[in-house]
């Protein structure tokens, strides 16, 4: 879907310090020959008493701040996340949005697990657009891994897991980028790859097992092969769209933000499905952060605005996908450097 009036008016990052990955291997949690294939630096780790929630309120209070705009103008705030919130059966979503934004603001959460990031951008764009110039939304995320729940290190291949948040606003008043256009594709029973042998009528505090989920799927329903081609299918189904609607082409496009992988996994990611070299992914602030759980596509978008990376003209893919399977890409043109960024070409 094509946009007009959208744009990007803030956005916000926060991370945890850095751990490395080097100790991680050497001290036996992260595989050697996993290691060498993911070249993987560091991973951000959250503090004990830092729970998602609160990243993202601290995300959401730069991106709002960045933005010119008060809280009370934001109409909506969509937040995602793919493991714990803090507590159960409560609304994550009204915290955030009551911290950073304020108590009358409308929030939401969205459970769409890695692709909940951009999938929240989406619907988002939806509500701006419904305002003509005068609209704002925020789209929020936050996750923390940690033992013996989760082992960030060895999950699951290909991927580390960080803990960090993440916001995005989107404004019809203006700001410093254009979301030019979005879609999304879905292929809903590759569920079964992730939900193992099935449902429980009541959680468990069993540590997460996602290699023995997909051992079941594999040993019950299909190979991995055919749902990674069926993933594929749906990836490039998307790409394509959201380019012609953006009417760019793949050469066109200046950097891409996709999910922050391993080496091997990004390199399978955008050389091979799509076309696109890895020097103009967001790569080297993955390799030092990690998988940040639905966050992964706003935190690069927002590292490559601090370091200057970005200027007016420059056009930004970004590339989603979670479990399930669903997918949402987008398309930003940039429209100016944003004020608090380093001034593009700095340094060089």
């Amino acid at each position: 879907m094509r946009w007009e009036g959208v744009y990007v008016a803030g956005t916000g990052v926060w991370l945890g310090g850095p751990e490395s990955a080097r100790a991680a291997m050497e001290s036996g949690r992260y595989d050697a020959e996993q290691y060498a294939a993911d070249e993987i630096v560091s991973v951000s780790v959250a503090d004990e008493s830092m729970a998602p929630p609160d990243m993202a309120v601290h995300a959401a209070t730069t991106a709002l701040k960045r933005s010119g705009l008060d809280g009370s103008e934001v109409d909506l705030l969509i937040h995602s996340g793919i493991w714990f919130q803090g507590v159960e059966m409560w609304p994550a979503a009204s915290y955030v949005a009551g911290h950073a934004l304020g108590r009358s603001v409308p929030a939401i959460g969205l459970d769409q697990e890695c692709n909940g990031g951009l999938g929240a951008l989406e619907l988002a764009a939806r509500q701006v657009s419904g305002r003509p110039g005068a609209g704002a939304a925020m789209v929020t995320t936050g996750d923390r891994f940690g033992t013996p729940l989760v082992e960030r290190w060895s999950s699951e291949p290909g991927f580390v897991y960080g803990d960090g948040g993440a916001a995005l606003l989107l404004s019809g008043r203006g700001g410093f980028a254009r979301l030019v256009s979005t879609a999304t594709g879905a292929d809903n029973s590759l569920e079964a790859v992730v939900r193992g042998p099935g449902l429980r009528p009541l959680p468990s505090a069993e540590p997460l097992d996602l290699l023995g989920r997909v051992g079941h799927y594999m040993r019950s329903r299909g190979s991995v092969r055919e749902a990674t081609e069926r993933v594929a299918a749906v990836v490039t189904s998307v790409v394509d769209t959201v380019l012609a609607d953006a009417g760019v082409t793949k050469g066109e496009i200046d950097r891409v933000v996709a999910l922050a992988s391993g080496r091997g996994r990004l390199e399978w990611q955008l050389p091979q499905l799509l076309g696109i070299p890895v020097e103009r992914s967001t790569w080297d602030f993955a390799r030092r952060v990690g998988h940040l759980g639905a966050g992964d596509q706003i935190a690069g978008f927002n590292d490559l605005l601090e370091r200057g990376e970005l200027g007016a003209g420059d056009r930004v893919l970004f590339v989603g996908g979670g479990s399930g399977f669903s997918c949402t890409c987008a398309v930003v043109e940039m429209v100016r450097a944003p004020e608090w960024g380093v001034p593009p070409g700095a340094g060089e």
